[in-house]
């Protein structure tokens, strides 16, 4: 713990070296073609086709295919359920804002996932010598904006003409509740106008807004998730500018993830090829990140290429209810940790929140019964630490026999002695070490728990980030302008913890004063991290010291010596060794043969 937490503080660059690396990032992925200079997308459909009512129009340009779309005049058309409100855009066909009906940004305004021209949806194709992207032609809506409520359900079409009978339709489909948005694209009688109808490339992009009070947090949890049709998820960098091709096997959905929203576009018979690409552009201070995908999608036996937009939450369990497996995109750590929060504490946590609302009360129950059912654990640490304690004196007496300068002679005396009195010298740790892996799962929990955001308790406005109760200018290294009570508190209660912990266990020397520098590292680590998160470590160690307090009046020492006295005093009976005690063993017989070094 030392060392890891050591390594997270003293090895964290400065918020000015981060700030250069990201802007040197950014510079790259300029130069490769990711993002434009502006912060906005590549390929970022230029808006070059609004042309005046009184402006000289290109007749060349109108005999050429598509051409008569070239010309036309904004118009946006609202779709809206209970849950969103999306505007249509003619100029291109495409998505040009959603807004989230049931949630606000920090400061309480209307989220907008993204808005105008920060985003791109549009089709790449040949059609005669021209490459055509529909991002920069005109379509026509067939209606002007759609009201949908309660179980009904309604379509909007934006035609792309060709000609009379040769066009392409968006067939938009919104149903009365929900975050999902259908989208059917279907060419008509283009098979000869277009080469290759087999088969489209979508370019997809979106900068996506700032909803959170602290960016540097939101940039942390933002990036591109995706899983393939083998149901395998995976997902880009979210600490520096990162793409990534997915040419050998088809992809199901695309996440452009910003913390605790994302747009998803899903392709029912999947993606045939993906590339998909994330970019950080710190002087952007409205947009966390900008993202980008150019995908290939197959046409269906219908003719069409269906797929699906779901603007929401990253709500564990909505997601859940959403198909195609979109719980997935919800970070819950690496490996075993992300079963550890998804099948206990994530179940333990949705249960509590039946009966209250109050978060702050969630997490304090969550932690009595994570305490509660870890009890037998720290009643044997507890005791191991407390044999410990009362063979220390034998210990101190065997030290002064044998001295210092032999620690190879020192450590089998002392292995004789704890094998006398029945003592296991780790007893101590192992319990805590079995711990480690729910500290470090909640670690992960936490912040990525949507059903935080914006919940409050005591002078915490919002437990899914930190507590702003001081603020102050920039602190040069540190990059600090707060400090977070509750994570003062955590550090304080940790100390007392320590403190309490070294008067069981008996520790004494260097090692007394080691485990105070943790809870002062953590301080620096976890003073920008959820409030949530350090409530609940703070809970965890008071809770700890509640119990051993408790237990210390259960445990008598002069019993516990009287028992290893006990111990001693049987006969010595002969166990198997394993072949790891009979090397450690013959290591160190050998280790005692050889002469001692000279001094210089």
């Amino acid at each position: 713990m030392i060392i890891m937490g050591a390594s997270i503080f003293f090895m964290k660059p400065n918020q000015d070296d981060l700030k250069k690396e990201t802007i040197r990032q950014h510079a790259d992925s300029v130069k490769k073609g990711l993002v434009a200079k502006t912060g906005g997308i590549t390929p970022k459909a230029a808006d070059t086709t609004k042309v005046p009512v009184n402006a000289k129009v290109d007749s060349a340009l109108l005999k050429s295919p598509f051409g008569a779309a070239t010309v036309g005049t904004d118009k946006l058309i609202t779709l809206e359920n209970d849950n969103i409100i999306v505007k249509l855009t003619n100029h291109g066909g495409r998505v040009y804002s959603v807004e989230l009906k049931d949630y606000k940004t920090y400061n309480k305004k209307p989220l907008l996932l993204f808005e105008g021209d920060h985003n791109d949806f549009g089709l790449n194709f040949t059609a005669g010598n021209n490459s055509i992207n529909t991002d920069k032609l005109f379509f026509t809506p067939s209606v002007g904006e759609l009201h949908v409520a309660g179980k009904d359900s309604s379509t909007v079409t934006m035609r792309l003409s060709y000609s009379a009978t040769q066009y392409i339709d968006y067939i938009y489909s919104l149903t009365g509740t929900g975050y999902k948005l259908g989208l059917t694209i279907k060419p008509v009688g283009l098979d000869e106008a277009i080469t290759n109808t087999n088969s489209i490339n979508i370019n997809w992009a979106a900068s996506m807004r700032k909803q959170e009070m602290d960016m540097e947090q939101e940039r942390r949890y933002t990036t591109i998730y995706f899983m393939n049709t083998d149901e395998n998820v995976d997902y880009l960098s979210s600490s520096k500018d990162d793409h990534q091709d997915v040419n050998d096997k088809k992809v199901q959905w695309i996440s452009m993830q910003a913390h605790f929203f994302s747009d998803v576009l899903i392709a029912k018979k999947g993606f045939d090829k993906t590339s998909m690409a994330v970019a950080t552009d710190v002087t952007d201070s409205t947009h966390s990140k900008q993202m980008s995908a150019a995908l290939t999608v197959t046409k269906a036996t219908d003719g069409t290429y269906p797929l699906e937009f779901y603007f929401g939450p990253v709500k564990y369990n909505l997601l859940k209810t959403q198909g195609y497996h979109l719980e997935k995109q919800v970070y819950m750590g690496w490996g075993f940790l992300a079963y550890i929060n998804r099948f206990s504490v994530l179940p333990v946590f949705n249960f509590l929140s039946q009966f209250t609302s109050n978060y702050g009360l969630i997490i304090l129950a969550l932690t009595i019964i994570l305490k509660l059912v870890l009890s037998p654990l720290t009643y044997k640490s507890y005791l191991s630490m407390a044999k410990m304690r009362v063979l220390k004196p034998e210990m101190d007496e065997i030290k002064a026999k044998v001295g210092e300068d032999n620690a190879t002679l020192l450590q089998q005396e002392y292995l004789k002695l704890y094998k006398k009195a029945g003592v296991n010298p780790l007893g101590g740790c192992l319990p805590l070490v079995i711990q480690m892996p729910i500290v470090f799962a909640f670690f992960r929990f936490f912040p990525s728990l949507f059903e935080l955001r914006g919940q409050g308790f005591l002078w915490m406005h919002d437990l899914s980030t930190y507590d702003t109760v001081f603020t102050f200018h920039a602190l040069p290294l540190l990059g600090w302008n707060h400090l977070s009570v509750m994570c003062v508190l955590m550090t304080i209660s940790t100390l007392i913890y320590t403190y309490f912990n070294n008067q069981i266990s008996g520790v004494s020397g260097q090692m007394k004063y080691i485990g105070y520098i943790t809870p002062i590292i953590f301080l620096g680590a976890l003073n920008s991290y959820p409030s949530g998160l350090n409530y609940y470590y703070f809970l965890a160690n008071m809770l700890t010291f509640t119990q051993q307090y408790i237990i210390r009046l259960m445990v008598d020492d002069k019993k516990i010596h009287a028992q290893i006295q006990e111990n001693k005093k049987k006969p010595e009976v002969k166990k198997k060794q394993s072949g790891f005690q009979a090397r450690m063993e013959e290591m160190m017989r050998q280790k005692q043969q050889l002469p001692p070094a000279k001094k210089k």
